[in-house]
């Protein structure tokens, strides 16, 4: 049996050759991230209704599908967002000033060099109750899916 491929059925595999390459490069995340190193004064001030973000880094690395890192300043009596939750890990680090944390439904008070981890999942916020700015790191990160 003989088969005639006819002008059509090359436009369309190739059409679908092409399309299929797109959707292919458009899922290719980008090269992880290698070691850097960040200054302060270099990484760009965004202002907020709340404060102001400083976004550092928010790439692949070599063991993580994304590690993202800001850093928030709140007003005083300020809060970035309403209590939340997500499937991602964070850490947050009080730099500067007085915050309250929501951890397990409570919220607890807490100054400078204050550690707080939010696992996944599980509803957290935070609000600067001092007399200041409240500056904190946030770093979170998304593990491997592959």
């Amino acid at each position: 049996m003989k088969y005639a491929i006819s002008m059509r059925d090359v436009v369309v595999a190739l059409a679908s050759m092409a399309a299929a390459l797109a959707v292919t490069a458009a899922r290719a995340q980008p090269a992880p991230m290698h070691s850097s190193a960040f200054d302060w004064n270099a990484v760009a001030v965004r202002d907020t209704a709340y404060g102001t973000v400083r976004q550092f880094m928010r790439a692949p690395t070599v063991t993580l599908d994304e590690l993202e890192l800001h850093v928030t300043t709140l007003n005083p009596g300020q809060t970035s967002h309403a209590p939340h939750q997500h499937p991602n890990e964070e850490l947050i680090i009080i730099k500067e000033g007085t915050v309250e944390a929501l951890v397990h439904g409570e919220w607890t008070r807490l100054g400078v060099g204050s550690v707080i981890f939010q696992a996944s999942n599980e509803l957290h916020g935070i609000r600067n109750v001092g007399d200041g700015p409240a500056v904190y790191h946030v770093i979170n990160w998304k593990a491997l899916t592959r």
